[in-house]
């Protein structure tokens, strides 16, 4: 018997290992198992499939151990990963990498073994291998961090080394299980004062307890807490008391109380119930019966609901129909800041039904979420992209709330998969339904819609028929400028942010550029500082005084000197989050400002608390980064403003008319949720930029028609399918040449489909060159399978020329 088994490593298949007589009974598919690969390095793999093949090119080795009694995963698990694996061009390893939480994932530990055959003479040793080799006498056995404290150094491996050759020690690997359950000490009355009796009596008569004071205090407190609290921990206990350790443990010791180590779970979870205590519009329940008729008809419908439609309670409704049928729903959204604001209304929906996943909970977190969706103890997930891959026993629905957006795509490192298309093909495999949602539909969902691919409903009015934001356009080039630098305020929004501030409601500031200046360039020469790892100016950052790299994450000090000419003068052009963030507290004195964008909200709380403070109005004015786009539902702002659209109009990328649109429309759907006052006003000085008009009339069938067609003349999605091949190298030639001889390869068969190979616009990220070769292919699923079988064989062709080995090619199908 034998067993091909998933490792988390970029391999380019699948190895198969022989399965001893002892594991026979244990081993199947989506058991992790212990396997050796190379020479002594342990892993963790996952069985993909047991066959009685013999392979004929080698000798399998045996598989070690088995680690599961029950597979971690299930079979339709399995499939997405084959799925990913194939469409997006990477490994099953990495897929797994990606899936998996990391204590799942387990890698051999390395110990060092003393070997009693050398004896205690350590004369012949020098002075840092007589210090470990005295350890190893003592203790027999250590882990390579503790050699390393030994000897106050991490180069540790080189002594480690002349040990094992002068047979000193010997070097053995185990698996090493990270994950351990979080355990809390309960404390329980003993069983024989649960009588009332016996308890008056101790309380009343007991001599000894009566005179030690802060012992009946104790008790007296833990009977409280156990009335009004139920389970009481020692933690709660001795806070409550004020009692010492020493204390509770002469209660123990009199055999009144009892203390018990239990597993808890890391996270708390409500109780699980269901309340829906609101009533769908007439709008909301045309909509929501369209989409269960739409359900019997289509696997999957997009439903376009204008901004503040209520779409949110369609979906409510929707769950809840799929939880009572004893279904699991998921629940993606783009973002992590999305998740603190809408899992408060999910929850008091659903209580302990629904539960949280995304990548700011730790690995312990992680694998106690993982077992709850596995065993159907979690009904409903709410999460970001990689929640995807969690173990679902019975799927009825996946919601992809704003489908729309980019941040569903994953781009470092692979798999370079996108959630929505990967969730569609993962509720196929349940007979699932698949909502696709939102105000500003991608072009390829929209279209997929028309042609009656997906089923589709709209909701053209807002919750509770409160009129769409009127969106004003204000000319940056008719304000004049005090200085040569870019105004950040025109007087005509200054006014109306006054006037939205006097009265009592909120403001959103729009600025896609964080930090505090884009560059500075010399007053003389115009030199601007770049950084030495990326062909890319450096951002200055007022709150940390410094020049960033936002490409490598590099820091270097603010430059006062041109390195150019040797002036001191320079001017900070244009402008970032923090920069708005300064200019509003010099021009509105006393107005309460915060920022939201990825450098003021780091940890795992900070979202939340932040969106928190907005809703409850202690935040006047909120400037931001696209996180302020994307979905949020704040009731008191009447006012947004655009501080910059040109930088959303001039990317160099055949989606930039749909992500200016897609942006714009979707912060100005922040104005005006409940009133129906909302107001968006635009800074731009492209006034004539017909993206612009569109979003003045919130016209989306208009903006899609003149899209679809630039589109399909120039033969880009949904009319092709794109696959990217980055080539990466710290050599600038060898990337040329590498990305040129594949271009050569493919020539003959694909050349009609080939763009490049050309530069991208920064062409070096941390001192690598890169060079771009795209394939637009015609919509022929034999023609695409074959390209990207063809693309794989001559990338392992060009690397078998020495010259190339060391250039990286990646690939990315459906780039973003």
């Amino acid at each position: 018997m034998f067993a091909e088994v998933i490792i988390p490593l970029a391999l380019p298949r699948n190895y198969t290992w022989s399965v001893p007589e002892r594991f026979r009974d244990q081993v199947r598919p989506g058991v992790r198992v212990e396997v050796v690969l190379g020479k002594n390095k342990k892993y963790a793999g996952v069985i993909r499939a047991i066959h009685d093949i013999m392979p004929q090119a080698f000798e399998p080795k045996e598989i070690l151990n088995v680690l599961d009694v029950e597979p971690i995963i299930f079979d339709h698990q399995l499939s997405l990963w084959n799925w990913i694996a194939q469409y997006y061009m990477c490994s099953e390893g990495e897929v797994m990498a990606a899936a998996l939480p990391s204590h799942f994932k387990l890698s051999s530990e390395t110990t060092i073994v003393f070997s009693e055959e050398y004896g205690e003479d350590f004369s012949a040793l020098d002075h840092d291998e007589y210090l470990v080799a005295e350890a190893l006498l003592i203790r027999k056995e250590l882990k390579v961090p503790e050699v390393q404290q030994i000897l106050d150094s991490s180069h540790v491996y080189p002594v480690i080394k002349r040990l094992i050759e002068k047979k000193v020690c010997m070097v053995w690997e185990a698996l090493k299980e990270t994950y351990s359950p979080k355990k809390e000490t309960f404390v329980q009355l003993n069983v024989a004062y649960d009588d009332e009796e016996a308890l008056a009596q101790l309380l009343n008569e007991d001599k000894k307890l009566q005179r030690a004071e802060k012992q009946m205090e104790l008790l007296l407190s833990y009977l409280h807490l156990q009335k009004t609290v139920g389970e009481v921990t020692k933690s709660e206990l001795l806070k409550k008391s004020g009692a010492s350790d020493s204390q509770l443990k002469g209660l123990v010791d009199k055999n009144i109380l009892w203390l018990e180590k239990r597993n808890i779970d890391r996270l708390l979870y409500l109780p699980q119930n269901i309340t829906i205590d609101f009533t769908l519009t007439a709008a909301q329940q045309e909509a929501y019966e369209k989409v269960v008729e739409s359900f019997d008809q289509k696997a999957v419908t997009l439903l376009h609901g204008v901004t503040a439609s209520g779409k949110t309670q369609v979906y409510v409704k929707l769950i809840e129909k799929v939880i009572r049928q004893g279904q699991q729903v998921l629940y993606l959204l783009p973002e992590i800041a999305l998740t603190s604001q809408i899992i408060r209304r999910l929850q008091k929906h659903f209580g302990g039904y629904i539960g949280i996943y995304h990548s700011k909970f730790n690995q312990n977190e992680r694998i106690e979420i993982w077992n709850k969706v596995k065993n159907g103890e979690l009904k409903v997930v709410l999460g970001a992209r990689s929640s995807l891959f969690l173990p679902f026993s019975d799927l009825g629905l996946v919601v992809v709330d704003e489908e729309h957006d980019p941040s569903y795509k994953q781009h470092e490192p692979a798999p370079r998969y996108n959630a929505r298309d990967a969730a569609i093909y993962y509720a196929s495999l349940f007979k699932a339904r698949v909502l696709l949602g939102s105000a500003t539909p991608s072009v390829e969902s929209y279209y997929n819609a028309q042609q009656q691919k997906y089923g589709f409903v709209e909701l053209s009015e807002r919750f509770g028929g409160v009129k769409m934001p009127t969106i004003e356009l204000i000319d940056i080039k008719k304000t004049p400028k005090t200085n040569k630098e870019k105004v950040i305020l025109t007087p005509d929004l200054k006014t109306a942010i006054q006037r939205s501030l006097e009265a009592g409601k909120q403001v959103i500031l729009f600025q896609n550029r964080r930090g505090y200046s884009p560059y500075q360039v010399c007053q003389t020469c115009g030199w601007i500082p770049q950084c030495k790892f990326c062909d890319v100016s450096l951002n200055f950052h007022k709150n940390t005084n410094k020049l960033h790299c936002h490409y490598c994450g590099t820091v270097y000090p603010l430059v006062y000197t041109c390195q150019a000419c040797g002036n001191h003068h320079f001017l900070q052009q244009n402008f970032g989050t923090e920069r708005i963030e300064e200019h509003l507290e010099e021009q509105l004195p006393g107005v309460k400002v915060a920022r939201m964008d990825i450098d003021s909200v780091r940890g795992k709380t900070a979202h939340d608390n932040l969106i928190q403070q907005f809703e409850q109005q202690r935040i006047q004015v909120l400037v931001g980064t696209q996180m302020v786009v994307k979905g949020l539902d704040f009731e008191n702002v009447n006012l947004v403003g655009v501080l910059d659209a040109d930088s959303l109009l001039s990317f160099a990328d055949f989606r930039v008319n749909e992500r200016a649109f897609q942006l714009m429309e979707q912060v100005s759907g922040r104005a005006g949720r409940k009133d129906g006052e909302g107001h968006v006003m635009i800074q731009v000085s492209q006034m004539a930029h017909p993206v612009l008009h569109y979003v003045q009339q919130h016209n989306y069938p208009a903006f899609f028609k003149t899209e679809i067609e630039a589109r399909r003349q120039f033969m880009y999605p949904p009319f092709s399918r794109i696959i990217l091949l980055t080539f990466r190298n710290k050599s600038k030639d060898l990337v040329n040449g590498a990305a040129k001889q594949l271009a050569e390869y493919l020539k003959p068969q694909f050349g009609q489909y080939m763009v490049g190979p050309a530069e991208p616009v920064v062409n070096r990220v941390r001192n690598q060159y890169l060079m771009e070769l795209m394939f637009k292919l015609p919509k022929d699923t034999a023609l695409i399978s074959r390209c990207k079988q063809q693309i794989q064989d001559q990338i392992a062709v060009l690397h078998n020329d020495k010259r190339f080995r060391s250039v990286v090619i990646i690939p990315d199908v459906d780039t973003q």
